[in-house]
């Protein structure tokens, strides 16, 4: 048995072997918007309205789940969360109705994430703290490693029609749970040995939590630059978006090799400056990559910041869990998770809530006066697959071959007002 493995008690894992099979069905969110727009013709203006009430319900459903975790119960939370988003996963999955398919995606928003504080005080309540940062460290590997197989199923799946997608998701969404239920104890504190009674105003009467969630909140609102502002910045660049990939695939890559092996030392130090010296590190990294010019350039940056955000994924729950009272340690894993959804959506929200007109016009205007003396259409266009034009697109690129769509701003055009 290897150093990883050693000292962990057969309920983690369960809850190991249940976060890789939910996250390798983890297919519809990152496709949620596409399948709005394509599937169900939904305008993208209108998508970005869903995706932000689904930001909003995400709020919610990290709160939510930590007092549920601190009530009924963690494996309760955990079956409930899990198995209500399945349900909601398949009736999102057949649903036309464009108020329907709102309220059902707001609905699947706040239950998403309830398991979230639940699996996190299951940790802290199974693992004594010597052994918590390992633990963490390998439920951040199992997601990643899920994930990454998540994304490479669901582009054959989605070949098939996005209802594949809905079902894989909520099938090993309810897997998760069901195993959870039938095989891990539970492990909430009796309530008359719980301590003494409080609530959320107990959290934010803890001022070291909430200076940390405060941090928490700032180098995650700085790590989602990865998603949106990265792939932008290399396009700019002239970097293809094969090279993006390639990135990404690296990021996961250098997870699963290196996780394993610092898993068993970040136990040793303070949690605090391990988590500080692994912010620091993700921050050089994305600052050397306003330098980055080329693929091997970003190569460098990409490589840097991952092992710097290895650092947090481990010891933010050890933070967390050594702050908590136990009989609050849903409430405190759902208040710290509040700030992670917080920092995320937001901007995702925000660029999907912006119409095709305004992004495209945007950046039209930043290549002329900056990268080209002569019109060149957004990047955006190629987002929303919008046809591009000899006038419309980048010198030397060939023609997006993606259907021509007309909308606001773009009636009838290929390209926009500003860059004709």
């Amino acid at each position: 048995m290897t150093a990883p493995q050693r000292g962990l008690p057969k309920a983690f894992w369960v809850l190991w072997a249940g976060t890789l099979i939910n996250r390798m069905g983890t297919m519809v969110v990152p496709f949620m918007t596409l399948y709005l727009v394509e599937d169900r013709g939904i305008s993208v203006l209108v998508a970005g309205g869903v995706m932000a009430a689904f930001g909003a319900g995400s709020l919610v459903s990290q709160l939510l789940g930590g007092v549920l975790a601190d009530r009924i119960g963690r494996r309760a939370t955990l079956l409930a969360g899990t198995c209500s988003t399945a349900v909601l996963m398949v009736a999102l999955a057949y649903t036309r109705h464009v108020a329907a398919i709102v309220a059902l995606v707001l609905a699947l928003g706040v239950t998403i994430d309830l398991y979230r504080p639940a699996s996190q005080a299951l940790v802290a309540d199974l693992i004594p703290p010597a052994g918590r940062a390992r633990a963490f460290g390998l439920l951040f590997l199992a997601a990643n490693v899920g994930f990454a197989s998540a994304m490479a199923a669901a582009g054959f799946l989605a070949a098939r029609g996005f209802t594949v997608l809905f079902w894989a998701d909520a099938i090993t969404g309810a897997l998760f749970g069901l195993l959870i239920w039938w095989l891990v104890p539970e492990t909430r504190p009796r309530r008359g040995t719980a301590g003494s009674p409080g609530g959320f105003r107990v959290v934010l009467r803890d001022r070291t939590m909430v200076a940390f969630t405060a941090c928490v909140f700032g180098y995650y609102f700085v790590y989602y630059q990865s998603d949106m502002t990265l792939p932008l910045a290399m396009r700019e660049n002239g970097v293809s978006a094969s090279v993006y990939g390639l990135c990404m695939a690296l990021n996961g890559l250098l997870i699963c090799i290196v996780q394993p092996f610092i898993g068993p030392w970040l136990g040793r130090p303070d949690p605090g400056r391990v988590w500080a010296a692994g912010v620091a590190l993700v921050g050089l990294g994305y600052g050397l990559t306003a330098a980055a010019h080329s693929a091997p350039a970003y190569f460098a940056t990409v490589a840097i910041w991952t092992l710097g955000e290895i650092l947090p994924a481990a010891v933010t729950g050890v933070i967390v869990a050594r702050l908590s009272p136990e009989h609050l340690r849903g409430r405190y894993a759902g208040f710290q998770g509040m700030a992670w959804s917080g920092a995320g959506w937001p901007l995702r929200s925000a660029a999907a809530a912006c119409s095709r007109s305004a992004l495209c016009c945007c950046g039209c205007a930043a290549r002329r006066r900056v990268l080209s003396p002569r019109p060149v259409c957004s990047p955006f266009h190629r987002e929303f697959a919008v046809a591009r034009t000899p006038r419309c697109r980048a010198p030397g690129e060939a023609t997006w071959p993606g259907p021509v769509r007309t909308g606001p701003g773009h009636a009838g055009r290929l390209s926009c007002r500003r860059c004709r």
